[in-house]
């Protein structure tokens, strides 16, 4: 809720505030160069009708959430 009233007052989708926000994260967080694990788990897969290599799709896809 706060990041779309962000996104409102800076006349920009919710997906740049979020860009942004990992952005400012990434840049002040060290990173101890460890490899990460990440946690996967089952479930109904891909999207359907979702082209991984169009961009303007996905954009498309992440601003409607």
């Amino acid at each position: 809720m706060y990041a779309k009233l962000q996104a409102a007052q800076q006349d920009c989708t919710l997906k740049q505030v979020v860009e942004d926000a990992l952005r400012e994260f990434f840049h002040t967080t060290a990173w101890n160069g460890y490899p990460v694990k990440l946690e996967t788990v089952t479930g109904a897969g891909l999207k359907p009708g979702v082209n991984l290599d169009d961009g303007r799709s996905l954009n498309n896809i992440m601003d409607g959430c």
